[in-house]
Order: structure tokens, then C-alpha cells, then sequence
């Protein structure tokens, strides 16, 4: 099962490859979302910032490629300078920007961050590079940390053993608006890392305890997909758990990962399929995570 699981990897890494040969043709979309919180699109990670008086800071910062993209994009709102980075993970579509960036602005994550970004990882027999020291968080924290920008404070608290084991949710109090990193997939599959300490009960339990916090009205940025809803990220929780309820009952029956696939026991949820993760690539995750031995 962990075979599958590298395949998944394999998968992920082709993906962003071929995503970086065609980064000419992305253009980063703008979107004010509330008070002076922002939301840019364009390939990876969806990125937050925060503009004001005071500077900009931005949360992920995509591929390094699209630096001049960002840059240009951010412009078209504020002349003034992105004074801090913020990372929701480790992954280069969030952090591939971030050699640029930690140029002129201190990066900010967690200590789990720092430490995989540091040294080589292998997943599924594909090697990937440590950052250069350049791309390195210099501020880290463990559990919370609270930039005060804007007029407004804004909170990175970190939910462990979820999407990886350094994940943050960024909130900015003022605005009501929360960016939930790889905590959320919009409209579709999360991936959850489990080669990083990723955990489906971890992710789970994490998104019910940022609920528990969000006032009404707020703004949620994805991760990935688009610009949402309290109720929508609702509704995404209750589906998630609804799957892992579904996997669980047929480990229960004796069945396997194969057999869950070929009954299209997610049938359902269809329609979360997308390029990387289909409905049967969910199942392997899901069913590798509840099936191994903690």
C-alpha cells in the first residue's frame, strides 16, 4: 500500500514539473476579499496578502518562477514593499517563491517547515532537493505566532498531523478572513501527506477545531480552489467524513484497498476527482493511513 502511496507522490512531483514548463501562460488573478486582505491566483497554492500602510505580507508564495508575476500583480494594488512571508507548509507550491522573497522579507513557519525544507526527501524513488539556505524560514515558531500589520493582528496557529506536520491557518482577526493553507481543497480531494507526518484523522480533527473558531461572515482562502464560505468548508468537512466513514466500514468487512475501488464506493463524491487525485487515489490514502500500524 505504501507503493501505491509513492505513486501518488511520483504523481504529484510530474505534475508540478510539467506545471513549471508552461508557467508563461499563467497569469495571476487578483480578488479583494475583505478589509485589506487579497487573494492571488495563479498555479500552486493560492496566496493571501495583507496590504496596507504598513507594507504587504503575503501568505505562500507559489512557484519561484512566477516571483515577477506576484511582484507586477501586487503592485497593481500598493507600491509599498512585501515586508513578511508567511508559510502554510513546506511544499514548493507554496514556498518556491520564497528565495526571492527572503531577499527583502523574513519567511515565518513553522519549525517543522524549516526542518524539511532543510535536507533532502525521497517520495516514491524520486528524489527532491533540500531549499537553499536562502529559502529557509528565518523565524519560526511551535504552536502560534502573531505578526501585528495593517491595523489588524494576524494569528498563524499550527494544527498538527493533518495535511503534513507543520501546517498553520492564518487568521486575520480584522478582516474575517481565514486562509487555510492545504487544510482545504476546495470543491475536491485534499491531499494529505502522509510520507510528512500528514495524518485523515489528523485533518480531519484539525478542520472541526478551525471551525470551532470562525465567526460568521468570515472568508475562507483555500488552499486550492476558490474563494469560499463558512457553510462551504462545512459542507467540505461533512463529506470528508462521510468518506472516511465509508473506508472504514469496508476494513471493517475485510475488504481491500482494490476491493473499495472496485465497488466505486466513492461514487459520491465523483465529482472531487481532479488532475492529481481521483476518487481511487483518495481511497489508497485514506485506507493506507487507517490501515497502518501507528
Amino acid at each position: 500500500m505504501r507503493r501505491m502511496f509513492g505513486s501518488l507522490i511520483v504523481l504529484l512531483v510530474a505534475v508540478s514539473s510539467n506545471a513549471q514548463q508552461d508557467l508563461s501562460k499563467v497569469e495571476i488573478k487578483v480578488t479583494k476579499v475583505s478589509g485589506n486582505i487579497y487573494m492571488l491566483e495563479g498555479a500552486g497554492g493560492n496566496i493571501g496578502a495583507s496590504v496596507g500602510s504598513d507594507g504587504i505580507l503575503i501568505v505562500d508564495d507559489q512557484y519561484a518562477p512566477l516571483v515577477p508575476k506576484i511582484q507586477a500583480a501586487l503592485k497593481t494594488i500598493t507600491k509599498r514593499p512585501v515586508r513578511f512571508v508567511l508559510n502554510t507548509h513546506w511544499h514548493g507550491d507554496h514556498t518556491g517563491g520564497n528565495e526571492a522573497f527572503g531577499a527583502t522579507a523574513p519567511i515565518i513557519a513553522h519549525t517543522n517547515v524549516r526542518a524539511r525544507l532543510s535536507r533532502e526527501a525521497t517520495r516514491g524513488g524520486e528524489k527532491i532537493p533540500a531549499a537553499p539556505p536562502a529559502a529557509l524560514p528565518v523565524i519560526t515558531f511551535d504552536d502560534r505566532l502573531t505578526v501585528h500589520l495593517n491595523g489588524e493582528d494576524i494569528r498563524a496557529i499550527h494544527f498538527p498531523h493533518g495535511h503534513t506536520d507543520g501546517d498553520s491557518v492564518i487568521f486575520f482577526t480584522k478582516s474575517n478572513v481565514v486562509h487555510m493553507g492545504d487544510h482545504f481543497f476546495a470543491g475536491r480531494y485534499p491531499f494529505i501527506d502522509l510520507d510528512s507526518g500528514g495524518s485523515v484523522r489528523g485533518f480531519i480533527r484539525n478542520l472541526d477545531a478551525v471551525v470551532a473558531e470562525l465567526p460568521a461572515g468570515v472568508k475562507v482562502i483555500p488552499g486550492h480552489g476558490s474563494l469560499s464560505t463558512l457553510q462551504e468548508l462545512k459542507t467540505h468537512i461533512a463529506g470528508l467524513k462521510e468518506i472516511v466513514a465509508i473506508i472504514e466500514k469496508g476494513i471493517a468487512s475485510g475488504r481491500t484497498a482494490e476491493q473499495l475501488k472496485k465497488e466505486k464506493v466513492l461514487a459520491k463524491f465523483e465529482s472531487w476527482s481532479w488532475r492529481v487525485i481521483s476518487s481511487d487515489k483518495f481511497i489508497e490514502t485514506v485506507f493506507t493511513d487507517l490501515t497502518a500500524k501507528k
